[in-house]
């Protein structure tokens, strides 16, 4: 009963397509290559040899010159009128001897009642009707007993919710697989303990939490911990995305959500786990849409179901979102999320312990420092750092290396953070000394403000949708932003645009970008950081600008038109005052700046200790081209070492099999000079 629906689809379609070709058949007459008028004209010109009207009002002309022609009259009756006359004079005869009409023929039409026109249309209405009535009927019996296809299995499949229920052991995570959350799975497992030990909790009057939020930036871990609960809790786990519960059709959100939550409490106690749940659970009353919005609905429902009249005993809800400032606020009061967990960006320490876990199946050479690739990756995510391991692994097979080294782990920390290097691009010499000046005007900017991080590459080939960059690496996870550093950022970010201008004097518009961020990190410094001299510590504007996602339909703006000429007058000192900044320290190092820019037109790139010992007195290119020499040898003695320490463990391995076989018996007499005939034989077989 499945096919029932696209049988039925297929039957109106036959049944449309000949009703169709039906009617352009009947309805198709000859093409007609003359008017009324010229018709009238043949016959007053004596020009009609023989004619006949069909029953159908089609008059079949034979001229003169015995040449065919037909013509669809609208009336007989007006060419009757018209005509009678003149084919009565043009009619050959002994009298008329100059007429050249010499027969013709009328067949008078049928007539039917005034009903009969209709049964075209009353027999496809039945057809239709009956098709559809057909359709209907197997539908409702594929519901009955022992039925389950059909249509209305299909409208009923409709407010079932789509759960998935965890149940593949090998696909399991436990709290061992996740790594940098601590603190996190500290929340989680005592969830696992309630559903495990109930009484441990009641008999001191406890109340498990009835759902647990998770927020945290994307990549961060949130559905990883919640497959770790689901591996080690032992019940039931059902997951469904919040983007399952809204449909098309009215009332199918609210239903789904009633059926989840029957089907949990069947098999309580357990865990509901809603990824994303920011689709269904968006704050009401604002933005498009109304009281009759489906998603307000579909909230409603999740809202009773959680905490309302009903009892949910043992089923316990954990979701996860990257916007809990979207979500409605009846959503997230004690009750129904009672605890909202935190998932932030790993540590240090939390990077090491990611990486280890992401390490375990890749061979690696002797130099690969996790700690040193930790503290390279500050503000990496799980994902990003699972994801950098992933590139490095991808970049080593395509060299052809049987070992993933520090080197390729470094060329992914820069594919991730600033994108593919495209070598094949042709750049012009002029743009590519531009592009070198701006590079390492940055550089040096970044090098003399004590604020910044240090930088670990300068390159001018261009990467993603940049045509070179300056790359500067974190050495401590930072937690606060101070005014100094944000002016030694803008500083930073015009260093570009100075050095294009000092040395070329003109500008290009390759800076753009760096102009952007400047521009956002001293409005921010003015209208949410307070660090304004002049305006002091305001906060300006309530940036509820963002309608779609359950804000306000515009920002409000709560400073008057003075106010906003002195924020504008406070953003342009913050940017001039950088600008100032960054020209004071390439006018001071304009040596090491055109010596950089030279170096790098020719070889590309620089690394940061090539950079370093730029600003030593008298340093020649020679002595940069040697340290990148020095480093590539080590790279491959290094991997020398590790391959070779490879085939030496396997040659181990293999003489310990063999010693193995020797004292189980399995092999004998292993000298030549001292087998026998019989081993030999046995040998060779």
């Amino acid at each position: 009963m499945k096919n029932n629906g696209k049988y039925a689809l297929y039957y109106i379609l036959v049944i449309i397509a000949v009703i169709y070709i039906g009617s352009t058949l009947v309805s198709q007459t000859p093409k007609d290559e003359l008017v009324y008028s010229d018709i009238v004209k043949m016959f007053e010109e004596n020009k009609v040899k023989s004619f006949t009207v069909e029953e159908s009002n089609l008059l079949e002309i034979t001229d003169i010159d015995n040449k065919q022609i037909k013509f669809q009259l609208a009336d007989f009756a007006v060419f009757y009128e018209d005509l009678n006359e003149t084919i009565q004079k043009n009619l050959k005869s002994d009298v008329n001897k100059e007429g050249k009409l010499e027969n013709f023929n009328y067949v008078p039409p049928t007539t039917f009642p005034w009903w009969v026109s209709f049964l075209p249309y009353i027999l496809v209405i039945v057809i239709m009707v009956a098709v559809w009535w057909m359709f209907i009927s197997r539908a409702t019996k594929g519901t009955g007993a022992g039925g389950g296809g059909g249509l209305g299995g299909r409208m009923n499949s409709f407010s079932k919710a789509r759960t998935k229920l965890g149940s593949d052991e090998k696909k399991k995570v436990y709290f061992a697989d996740v790594a940098g959350a601590d603190e996190e799975k500290e929340e989680l497992k005592e969830v696992v303990e309630f559903l495990k030990n109930p009484a441990k909790f009641s008999d001191l009057g406890a109340r498990i939490p009835k759902g647990v939020l998770l927020v945290g930036a994307p990549g961060t871990g949130k559905t990883l911990l919640a497959k770790a609960v689901a591996g080690e809790s032992g019940v039931p786990f059902y997951s469904i995305s919040g983007s399952d519960f809204v449909e098309m059709y009215v009332g199918v959100g609210a239903s789904r959500v009633r059926d989840l939550f029957e089907t949990a409490k069947k098999t309580a106690p357990c865990i509901i786990f809603i990824d994303e749940i920011d689709a269904v659970g968006r704050h009401r009353g604002a933005g498009w849409g109304g009281g009759h919005d489906e998603r307000e609905q579909t909230l409603n429902q999740l809202l009773v179901e959680m905490d309302g009249f009903g009892v949910n005993d043992g089923v316990i809800v954990i979701a996860a979102t990257n916007r809990p400032d979207i979500l409605d606020p009846a959503l997230l009061r004690p009750g129904r999320f009672d605890r909202q967990v935190t998932v932030n960006h790993p540590d240090i320490k939390g990077r090491v312990e990611i990486l280890k876990v992401h390490a375990r199946n890749k061979p690696f050479e002797a130099d690969v420092n996790l700690e040193t690739i930790a503290k390279s990756t500050s503000g990496f995510t799980g994902a990003d750092l699972s994801n950098l391991l992933n590139e490095a692994a991808l970049l080593a097979a395509r060299k052809g290396k049987s070992l993933i080294g520090m080197r390729d782990i470094e060329e992914s920390i820069i594919k991730v953070i600033v994108g593919t290097q495209k070598r094949s691009l042709v750049i012009k010499e002029e743009d590519k000394k531009k592009t070198a000046y701006h590079e390492a005007g940055h550089a040096i900017v970044t090098k003399k403000c004590v604020t910044q991080d240090p930088v670990h590459q300068i390159s001018i080939i261009p990467s993603g949708r940049a045509l070179g960059y300056t790359l500067s690496l974190p050495q401590v996870d930072k937690t606060s932003v101070y005014k100094n550093e944000l002016q030694e950022n803008i500083a930073t970010l015009l260093g570009g645009r100075v050095a294009e201008k000092l040395v070329l004097d003109d500008i290009s518009g390759g800076a753009s970008n760096d102009i952007l961020r400047a521009t956002e990190i001293a409005r921010k410094m003015v209208t949410q950081y307070g660090m304004s001299e002049t305006l002091g510590p305001v906060v300006f504007g309530t940036g509820h600008d963002e309608v779609f996602l359950g804000k306000d339909y515009q920002s409000s703006r709560n400073y008057s038109e003075k106010i906003a000429s002195q924020i504008d007058d406070e953003i342009h000192g913050f940017i001039s005052k950088g600008y100032e900044m960054a020209e004071k320290i390439l006018n001071e190092c304009m040596d090491v700046l055109h010596f950089i820019a030279a170096y790098l037109v020719k070889h590309e790139i620089m690394d940061n200790e090539q950079f370093e010992l730029c600003f030593t007195q008298g340093v020649t290119p020679e002595m940069l081209d040697a340290v990148r020499e020095r480093k590539i040898s080590e790279s491959e003695e290094s991997n020398r070492k590790r391959n070779d320490q490879i085939k030496e463990d396997n040659n181990n391995k293999k003489k310990s099999n063999s010693d193995n076989r020797i004292n189980k018996g399995e092999v004998k007499n292993i000298n030549p000079d001292n087998q026998t005939e019989e081993d030999k034989n046995n040998q060779k077989k």
